[in-house]
């Protein structure tokens, strides 16, 4: 195996690494991202729904973990 092929898999392994991370990224976007709608969704119904007392939804909310 010459120079050129060592390089050149060389490369290739990192970029199947740099893939990788890329998607592990990715997926936490992904359900960061989903937390976050999951989230404005309840702050949506709170503003939105006027038979509720929004102290208490939001000290409920509070309660709750993230995850």
């Amino acid at each position: 195996m010459g120079i050129t092929d060592s390089v050149l898999k060389h490369r290739r392994k990192m970029m199947e690494t740099q893939a990788k991370l890329t998607a592990e990224k990715a997926a936490q976007y992904a359900a960061q991202n989903e937390r976050l709608e999951q989230r404005v969704r309840v702050l949506e119904r709170i503003v939105t729904d006027k038979g509720i007392v929004v102290a208490e939804e939001i000290e409920s909310l509070r309660d709750k973990p993230l995850n």
